[in-house]
């Protein structure tokens, strides 16, 4: 028995969530240490620049001190951990097989330590197109990070498929 075809998968719950900000998580204070061993772990077996580990060449360059690679994940020691939330993801129905579609990122103020970061995130953008696999629904997920000053240090999108 096949199962029938869904004519949209963008119902109005789906609708209704776009724009709305879900509270995510916040990191433990950023330590030096922790800078320098990220640092270290993408660099290698090259020494990474300066800037993220050499506090007095910090100290003369433009950020005048210590900063974190863009691609620093703050999160990897979270202060808190987000709630569970729950999918259809896996029940094999129209709609629960899950494609990643990508991430997109942009970088603003830079993660120094002491730095506090938040993040929020909210379903920015959903879409459906005729594919190969069938009707297929996008959901974008946009992600702001930003430090105990509120300033924008991070902006993530990211696309999940759903078919």
């Amino acid at each position: 028995m096949t199962q029938e075809k869904p004519k949209t998968y963008v119902t109005p719950e789906i609708k209704a969530r776009i724009g709305v900000e879900n509270p995510g998580q916040a990191s433990s204070p950023i330590e030096e240490s922790d800078i320098r061993k990220w640092a270290i772990a993408v660099y290698w077996p090259a020494q990474p620049p300066r800037v993220f580990w050499d506090v007095e060449h910090a100290k003369k360059s433009r950020w005048k001190g210590i900063i974190a690679p863009q691609e620093m994940n703050v999160f990897t020691w979270p202060a808190e951990r987000p709630k569970q939330r729950l999918s259809a993801a896996g029940t094999g129905q129209p709609g629960s097989r899950i494609l990643n579609g990508g991430s997109e990122f942009e970088y603003f103020a830079p993660i120094r330590p002491g730095d506090v970061i938040s993040s929020n995130s909210k379903l920015a953008e959903v879409f459906e197109r005729e594919g190969k696999m069938g009707l297929m629904m996008f959901q974008v997920t946009q992600t702001d990070w930003t430090n105990q000053k509120g300033e924008l240090v991070k902006r993530s999108r990211t696309t999940l498929i759903f078919y």
